[in-house]
């Protein structure tokens, strides 16, 4: 059983009503509760007693070091079996950190700990580090995201990663720069290191860091999941990527390059690997200017018959409708993608009604498209429509903050009524509409089975 109770104020006599019930959770989330460390105490003794409980959530609440020691308590109990605990934005601080490292010490139970958006700092990381070291930790996951580490902390990082069973590691906004991440390739490189997820978005890094991760991208196959978004690393680091993605040895899945910089001439690169790589599944390329020049290398890879792409997100990528044709292009010859998102770019009505005529080749698989803040106008909205309600593969359509008025929601959802009409979400953020069109999607709700309209 699952306890999942989120943003809601719990008053006394519920938290003293709801306290009896929790040990026979096997999941319990607290998350937006605002507990407070009292609340603690009542948790340790659940953590103390319950033979089931093995994932707790505390996101946002503010627990603060108090609380998280009196929550240790509970966890050292070796009748405690909890795997995962999660205790982001909790408002602790290096003060509890000696407590996480006895945890990490004496917890071989524990694989997953949540630990980001709370000011642990350099030295409070370093003790946790300490207790990461401790032959009797077997954590696979930890997320550090916010927790204002430096790239003093790197070389302890770096050894936890050469001897531990960790297999995700979350070191996002965080001021590591290149040095620290230069530390963190060496223990990446160890051979018992096994990571399959390093994420360092917002991290400093630059085009320096890329040689390394690059060599560590092309001799680890267990490295899955690479995501450095936010990170200035321009061009000259895309091609010293995209050179360690290509290696045979390189098993990559899902790569975040977000805002890293890019321009049109990191997609002839990036083309090279989207056509040859099989193991890429995922690519983020958001807020790069890769204009529609970009595009088209991107398209240009997307259609070889060893693409294997399936979730391209390209909004704030500085597209127009001339890049339209070649997406229609890829939609018709690409059976494999199912997620693009291509928001906030100017693709204006035509672009779309290109867009559609590739959506409606039978080759086309698409489950989810995202349009929002494209321009569009309801004269799109008849494309759209014929879209909706004959490609039975379309489950999620997204064209929030566009003008289509009621005229365009209307035809949108005539169409969610076709019999043919397989779509589960329509989403129409910031969409100006009468109350008539309100209450036309209630009602369409109402009449659908297991579609919403969501705005």
């Amino acid at each position: 059983m699952d306890l999942d109770i989120q943003c809601e104020e719990l008053s006394e006599s519920k938290w003293k009503e709801l306290v009896p019930s929790l040990t026979q959770y096997k999941t319990i989330r607290l998350d937006d509760c605002r507990l407070l460390s009292p609340h603690c105490e009542d948790l340790a003794s659940v953590l103390s007693s319950s033979q089931t409980l093995t994932e707790l959530k505390l996101n946002n609440n503010e627990l603060g070091d108090a609380g998280l020691e009196k929550l240790c308590k509970g966890l050292m109990n070796p009748s405690c079996k909890l795997q995962k605990l999660c205790l982001q934005n909790c408002n602790l601080t290096k003060a509890c950190c000696e407590n996480l490292r006895t945890l990490l010490s004496t917890k071989p139970s524990l694989t997953e700990l949540r630990l980001g958006d709370n000011r642990l700092g350099t030295s409070g990381i370093k003790v946790l580090c300490e207790g990461l070291l401790d032959p009797h930790c077997q954590l696979q996951k930890l997320h550090l995201d916010y927790c204002e580490l430096s790239v003093r902390n790197a070389e302890a990082l770096s050894s936890a990663l050469r001897t531990k069973t960790l297999t995700e590691l979350n070191l996002s906004n965080n001021k590591l720069g290149d040095a620290a991440v230069k530390q963190l390739c060496e223990g990446l490189l160890d051979a018992h290191c096994q990571l399959e997820s390093l994420q360092l978005e917002s991290c400093r890094i630059t085009a320096a860091s890329c040689g390394d991760l690059g060599t560590v991208l092309s001799t680890k196959p267990s490295l899955k999941e690479l995501c450095i978004g936010e990170n200035k690393i321009g061009n000259a680091g895309a091609a010293l990527l995209c050179q360690g993605v290509l290696n045979p040895d390189c098993k990559i899945e899902k790569l975040w390059l977000w805002e890293c910089d890019f321009s049109a001439a990191s997609c002839k690169d990036l083309s090279n690997v989207i056509s040859t790589k099989e193991s890429l599944k995922e690519i983020s390329l958001i807020g790069n200017d890769l204009k529609d020049e970009g595009m088209e290398h991107l398209c240009q890879g997307l259609k070889s018959p060893k693409a294997a792409v399936q979730s391209l997100w390209l909004r704030e990528c500085g597209l127009t409708a001339a890049c339209c044709k070649s997406i229609a292009s890829v939609l018709s010859q690409n059976g494999r993608l199912k997620e693009l998102q291509i928001g906030s770019n100017n693709l204006q009505d035509e672009g779309v009604a290109q867009i559609c005529e590739g959506l409606m080749d039978p080759n086309c698989t698409l489950q989810a498209l995202w349009l929002g803040n494209s321009e569009l106008t309801p004269a799109c909205c008849d494309k759209l429509a014929a879209v909706i309600a004959a490609k039975q593969s379309l489950t999620e359509l997204e064209v929030s903050n566009n003008s289509l008025e009621d005229e365009g929601v209307r035809k949108l959802c005539e169409a969610v009524r076709n019999p043919n009409c397989h779509l589960q979400h329509l989403i129409l953020y910031d969409i100006f509409w009468s109350s008539e069109i309100e209450d036309e999607l209630a009602a369409l709700e109402e009449s659908k089975p297991g579609f919403k309209a969501i705005y």
